[in-house]
């Protein structure tokens, strides 16, 4: 087998490209994880999306393709929140993991994903690592920490494995894939009932990644992020836009900040592993307050939780 058609179909250049359609898209995806796809092709295929863009359709199709492929997870009696973690810090502390850890205090069982390696930046997992949380390894991991009320983190590399090796061709030719689009959508707890938060870094990605929460009936939380985590800027809320079963929610959503800062929040001055976990806890002990639009992320993901737990109401 070859994706060498497909290629042909998305690879004629922005105006001449032509999508696939859901069923496409899921047998390319499925080649390029099970390794059937040559190096080449998986390089002409990142290239050719990468100048095309991605569809709703195939987005779908990638999307169903990695979660056959994932670690399957544990069954959880609390409404499960997914914060796919994969950009880490340059200029800001990350702060994903007191996201999480604000969530967990509220009964919610958290799971941040991500790789568990940022080169030239700090991650969410040396940051966990740093707390001492758990970082999942198994299933059975996952079941542990959410018992214990716990957030938990898994690596890409054990959550689906030939979807990190996807992600790591970016090293080789120095462009992101439809891997990096499908990761921070990834929610390999569907079917809980739960909620996953969504950021995207440019305007442009806004649009196209509502759409593909409503094609999909999803549960979520939009905005974009920080430095590309699925975190509020401490220092201004930006605009959250909540999805309940795919249909927008303007009610449950919350407007950007808007106008001058009268103040900043208390943040630590390093944003290395060491110092970012120190700060956290000194927030998640009451030391400090947390950032308000943290607070404000964390209220608008309860409610967003608690409306998706009832049924959807008809067209």
């Amino acid at each position: 087998m070859s994706i060498a058609p497909y290629i042909k179909e998305i690879g004629r250049g922005k105006e001449g490209a032509r999508s696939l359609d859901q069923a496409q898209s899921y047998d390319l995806m499925r080649q390029v994880l099970d390794g059937t796809a040559s190096d080449l092709e998986i390089g002409a295929f990142a290239i050719a999306m990468r100048i095309k863009g991605e569809s709703t359709a195939e987005l779908a199709g990638f999307l169903a393709a990695v979660l056959e492929r994932c670690m399957a997870m544990p069954v959880c009696t609390a409404p499960a929140v997914v914060l796919p973690s994969y950009n880490g810090a340059r200029k800001l502390p990350n702060l994903t993991p007191l996201l999480a850890g604000l969530l967990a205090r509220e009964g919610l069982a958290v799971l941040v994903h991500g790789p568990l390696r940022e080169p030239g930046r700090v991650g969410s997992a040396d940051i966990v690592d740093a707390l001492g949380w758990p970082i999942a390894r198994s299933s059975s991991d996952v079941a542990a920490a959410w018992a214990g009320g716990q957030p938990v983190f898994v690596g890409i590399e054990t959550l689906c494995p030939p979807l990190a090796r996807l992600l790591a061709v970016r090293r080789v030719i120095g462009l992101r894939n439809p891997g990096h689009t499908v990761a921070k959508l990834l929610d390999p707890t569907e079917g809980q009932q739960g909620l996953r938060v969504v950021n995207h870094t440019h305007p442009e990605y806004n649009a196209m990644l509502a759409a593909f929460l409503q094609h999909t009936h999803a549960h979520a939380l939009l905005l974009r992020g920080t430095e590309g985590e699925p975190v509020a800027d401490p220092r201004r809320l930006p605009r959250l836009d909540v999805f309940i079963h795919g249909r927008p929610r303007p009610d449950l959503s919350q407007p950007a900040q808007e106008g001058s800062l009268s103040q900043l929040p208390s943040l630590p001055r390093q944003i290395d592993a060491a110092s970012t976990a120190h700060y956290i806890r000194t927030v998640l002990s009451g030391e400090q307050p947390p950032p308000a639009p943290l607070v404000q992320q964390v209220r608008c993901i309860v409610q967003a939780v608690q409306a998706s737990q009832a049924p959807a109401a008809p067209i």
